[in-house]
């Protein structure tokens, strides 16, 4: 395995995500002051858009970098989302700062192009190794964007704007003199036909057991979705936090989700299964989506927070590998290219839910979820039950 190439993809993430975790916790604070002066529908919708560009052109780069390579498209989405954020610095209209999000989607719906250099340049015994690096990047990069985003919000909103494009530009010198070109010369093959998206979906939803599990995954990550587009709006209106202390906040869950799901996952699994691991994680996500508006201090809203990612933490990793271990082994790439577009999709619903529940009160994005992940503790009542019939009936094979 390759350092050096690897090491610019990873950065490549990491940056994209960087940026991403820099913004999303000060874009209410921003966009609700003057000259803006947005609206909660609005800020949700501007949180969507990113999704929505993500979700339109990450199939698009992937398939154009089948063709051109994947350093010219890592180049271009470098260059977005450099623009992307310098926009965001110097906006002064709420239809700017959506040219600003817009840009940033289809610059960071580059993870398809990052996986296929990954792809290019593994064996495949280091295959997942490297695949891997991709997950840390995802998870770091959430993790120091909104603590980076809140410390550089004490000196203006712009910023946080202009470093994150500062950030973005580096890393786009560093791949255009580093990075060399992965995919080889190749004869032309002739394509198989392609299945568009919303027909895997079909396919993957009346797919015994595993439907139940992909609707209890996308309601678990369009509550998410939603709490990420409206928390800062919330820590902003119910609690009086600043920007520093909403972003410490967003880090702070990314920490205790990532300890979760790198040290205590593995342990849990073994002693409680997937099935009824995530009959507790759905039920602990929404009793703490339910309990935000109501906390009484900081450390009620810590402790309801640290619930949330442990409830989050679990309920993801377990639903997808419960998916994985009920789909053939043939058929795993195209099941994981569901689940992607099933979060992409509920990444662009959820925050325009979001805003427009805030719209009408601030408790109203978080009681809805709520009710969402009961349906969802539903949905996860049901997965348990299948599993243990399934255990069942291999135990009856088994007896003489």
């Amino acid at each position: 395995m390759k350092r050096s190439p690897l090491l610019l993809i990873f950065l490549t993430v990491f940056i994209d995500l960087l940026g991403f975790g820099i913004i999303l916790p000060l874009l209410p604070y921003y966009a609700h002051q003057e000259p803006f002066n947005a609206r909660p529908w609005q800020i949700g919708l501007l949180v969507a858009s990113y999704s929505l560009m993500q979700f339109i052109f990450a199939p698009i780069w992937g398939r154009v970098s089948d063709r051109v390579g994947r350093r010219p498209i890592i180049l271009m989405s470098l260059m977005g989302s450099t623009i992307s954020y310098l926009i965001f610095g110097l906006a002064q209209s709420v239809a700017l700062l959506f040219v600003s999000r817009i840009l940033a989607g289809i610059g960071g719906a580059n993870i398809p192009t990052a996986q296929a250099y990954i792809a290019d340049t593994t064996s495949p015994e280091n295959r997942a190794k490297g695949m891997g690096m991709i997950g840390a990047a995802f998870g770091l990069g959430f993790i120091f964007g909104p603590a980076v985003g809140g410390f550089l919000s004490q000196w203006g909103y712009s910023v946080p704007g202009f470093v994150a494009s500062g950030i973005c530009f580096t890393d786009f010198v560093l791949t255009y003199f580093l990075l060399p070109e992965s995919l080889k010369a190749r004869k032309p093959e002739v394509a198989p036909p392609q299945i568009s998206r919303w027909t895997r979906l079909k396919r993957a939803f009346v797919r015994p057991r595993v439907g139940w599990l992909l609707a209890l995954f996308f309601i678990a990550t369009f509550s998410l979705a939603n709490l990420e587009a409206t928390f800062a709006l919330i820590a902003k209106v119910r609690y009086a936090y600043t920007e520093a202390q909403t972003g410490y906040l967003f880090a702070y869950v990314g920490v205790l989700t990532a300890l979760v799901q790198g040290g205590l996952i593995g342990p849990l699994v073994r002693r409680l299964g997937e099935p009824r691991l995530i009959v507790v994680g759905t039920l602990a996500f929404a009793v703490s989506l339910w309990l935000i508006p109501y906390c009484w201090d900081f450390w009620a809203l810590a402790t309801d927070l640290a619930v949330l990612a442990f409830g989050q933490g679990v309920n993801t990793p377990s639903v997808t590998s419960l998916i994985s271990q009920y789909t053939p082994p043939d058929e795993q790439g195209s099941m994981l290219g569901v689940t992607q577009s099933l979060s992409s999709l509920a990444r662009v619903l959820g925050p325009i839910w979001g805003g427009f529940m805030f719209n009408i009160h601030y408790q109203w994005p978080y009681l809805t979820a709520a009710m969402f992940m009961l349906v969802a503790f539903g949905l996860s009542l049901k997965v348990q039950a299948q599993a243990r019939l399934a255990a069942g009936a291999k135990s009856a094979v088994r007896l003489p």
